[in-house]
């Protein structure tokens, strides 16, 4: 009984080995994977999709469809509450409660009206 010394023949230097070709296939999957991955990682966190998720987080979004319509998505918590914008006018009673000025910078500066004890 002789042993295997992990030595090769001589007539075994110039054969080619003969490897399965399906091999590169699982390995392009391998790579599309994580490739894959890691497009949706980089989409998640380019759109902050994971304030979505959070309980503790408030996230306002506009949406505009293709006739035009306006809608504002607002997530409190884990409340969410859609509103369609309309350019309709409203009437009824109400109460003036101050006024808001637009500063040149930019800035708004509200000034309530009628604050009891002032």
């Amino acid at each position: 009984m002789t042993k295997f010394l992990g030595r090769r023949r001589a007539s075994d230097a110039g054969e080619v080995a003969d490897d399965n070709p399906l091999d590169m296939v699982a390995n392009l999957f391998d790579v599309a994977t994580v490739l894959a991955v890691g497009l949706m990682f980089a989409l998640v966190s380019a759109y902050r999709l994971m304030d979505l998720l959070s309980p503790e987080t408030e996230v306002t979004i506009t949406k505009q469809d293709a006739k035009g319509n306006l809608e504002v998505i607002v997530k409190k918590g884990k409340e969410v509450k859609i509103q369609k914008v309309t350019d309709k006018s409203l009437q009824g009673q109400g109460l003036r409660l101050g006024v808001a000025y637009k500063l040149a910078d930019g800035r708004v500066i509200y000034v309530p009206e009628g604050v009891p004890g002032k």
